[in-house]
């Protein structure tokens, strides 16, 4: 361009501009479970410098959002006290003492929210860094060699009354019962008989909680034979052919469960156990991925990448078994027995009728021509797309970032769109990946360079003229140097 060639400098560059990592380790390890543990400790043995960050322990406020796992509002109030969930970590995974040992540095309660790399269409970063925050602030650290150990969440699939507090997942169990103590819940109904289920139940009973039915929606057991004779000699009934058709509810949540075959079970939690997704929004926000399973949501890394996967992020393993068709049939079940008026979408309030009408939740006005659409329009003129009906719905757009919906909204398109599940994209994450005050993520420490010309970064010259130069002598050089084309 004739301004950029007469000047020494570009004042719209970005190059130079952006922020340089605050801190640099040869290995980053995001996630401080026994697998991301066991990852720093031999990177760390390998030599080099090591960080590993848990986002654990979250605050209450996070996991009265179901963030980062689907926790249902049934932890007790020592869930608050951080400083007792703090060494509630330590005292549950013995591993992080190792790893700190080790020579590796830890950070406990800090997220990691983004992955930065340069690639197409991005090439200003000053190097591949990873975005962290806290309770206070939110800074870069760059690396060599990223691992994720972030593991995997709970599969949420919605029926009348999930909405309230006392309806949970299953690793989101299994951690207040063990990582943090502080699970509130006395008796509990369990959904699905794979081993995640089995275990969650025999658990459940270990830490006195009373584990009154186990529920199937298939005519058999889909776990272990030796789990399921662990559950049948502890007496836990398992009631196969049915659902969950409704969760009934009192001032504090859940008070029971209405099955599918009428049968009415009282409890204060309903347990969700149909199956795991591993947690890979890092990835799939980060600019330039390439690597996703789309059936099982796992990261394949490439030859040429610096970043690793361990544990169950790197995706679920069958086993002999189709989780995809499980669940499925759960899934199938669970919407043939729900109201077109369930809530699938928690945050925003999207129904079932919603999805399906493709219509805005029911806060938003509803304009003639948006009234008559539908599910069956869009398709008409190709394939379903998550992403399309994430911005049409807003499904997915709430503070929990789509972790209790987007799974169950593609399961939902593939049903209606009759067509198999993977074949329909699922919702993409943009980061940043966890819910971060502005307060935070703003802090950042500019720099002088950053600071100059901010305004024309993303502007053309021949449309804008800097704030700074007017009245002064490099106005009249600006418009010699672009000509005739201000287009003011």
């Amino acid at each position: 361009m004739e301004y950029e060639t007469s000047h020494k400098r570009d004042i719209h560059a970005i190059n130079g501009k952006l922020t340089q990592p605050a801190e640099r380790f040869d290995t980053v390890v995001i996630g401080a479970g026994s697998s991301g543990c066991a990852a720093a400790i031999e990177a760390a043995k390998a030599g080099g410098t090591v960080l590993l960050v848990d986002e654990n322990p979250v605050r209450g406020a996070l996991m009265g959002h179901d963030i980062p796992l689907w926790f249902g509002g049934r932890m007790t109030t020592a869930a608050l006290n951080s400083e007792r969930m703090l060494e509630a970590i330590f005292t549950s995974e013995p591993l992080i003492e190792s790893a700190i040992d080790a020579g590796v540095e830890v950070l406990l309660g800090t997220s990691a929210w983004g992955i930065y790399r340069n690639g197409q269409g991005s090439a200003a970063m000053p190097e591949q860094a990873v975005a962290l925050a806290n309770e206070e602030r939110s800074w870069l650290v760059g690396f060599d060699h990223l691992i994720l150990a972030t593991g995997a969440r709970d599969l949420a699939i919605a029926f009348p009354g999930w909405n309230q507090p006392g309806v949970m997942g299953a690793r989101a169990l299994q951690m207040l019962l063990t990582r943090y103590d502080t699970f509130a819940g006395r008796r509990m109904v369990v959904a699905g008989t794979h081993d995640l289920a089995l275990e969650t139940a025999l658990l459940a009973r270990e830490r006195g909680v009373e584990v009154a039915a186990i529920v199937e929606v298939r005519d058999q057991p889909q776990g272990s034979l030796a789990l399921v004779a662990e559950i049948e000699q502890a007496g836990t009934p398992i009631i196969f052919g049915t659902t969950i058709a409704e969760a009934m509810s009192g001032l504090e949540g859940v008070t029971g469960a209405i099955l599918g075959n009428g049968d009415k079970i009282t409890c204060d939690t309903i347990c969700m156990a149909v199956g795991l997704i591993p947690a890979i929004e890092l990835v799939d926000a980060m600019h330039g991925k390439t690597h996703l399973d789309p059936l099982r949501g796992g990261f394949v890394p490439g030859s040429n990448d610096r970043i690793s996967v361990v544990g169950d992020c790197a995706g679920l393993k069958d086993e002999g078994f189709d989780h995809i068709a499980y669940r499925m049939d759960w899934a199938r079940a669970l919407m043939a027995t729900r109201s077109p008026d369930t809530i699938i979408c928690q945050c925003e309030e999207v129904t079932q009728a919603d999805l399906i009408g493709v219509q805005p939740p029911r806060y938003l006005e509803r304009p003639p021509a948006m009234a008559a659409r539908s599910l069956e329009t869009l398709l008409a003129d190709g394939p379903a797309n998550q992403d399309q009906i994430k911005r049409l719905t807003r499904a997915g757009m709430g503070v929990c970032q789509g972790r209790r919906c987007r799974d169950q909204v593609a399961m939902l398109l593939a049903i209606e769109s009759e067509v198999l599940f993977g074949t329909i994209p699922l919702a993409s994450h943009r980061a940043p990946v966890r819910p971060l005050p502005l307060g935070v993520i703003a802090d950042w420490e500019e720099q002088e360079e950053m600071r100059t010309d901010w305004d024309v970064w993303l502007g053309i010259p021949e449309q804008w003229l800097p704030y700074s130069y007017i009245g002064t002598p490099k106005e009249d050089e600006y418009y010699e140097a672009i000509g005739d084309g201000m287009g003011l």
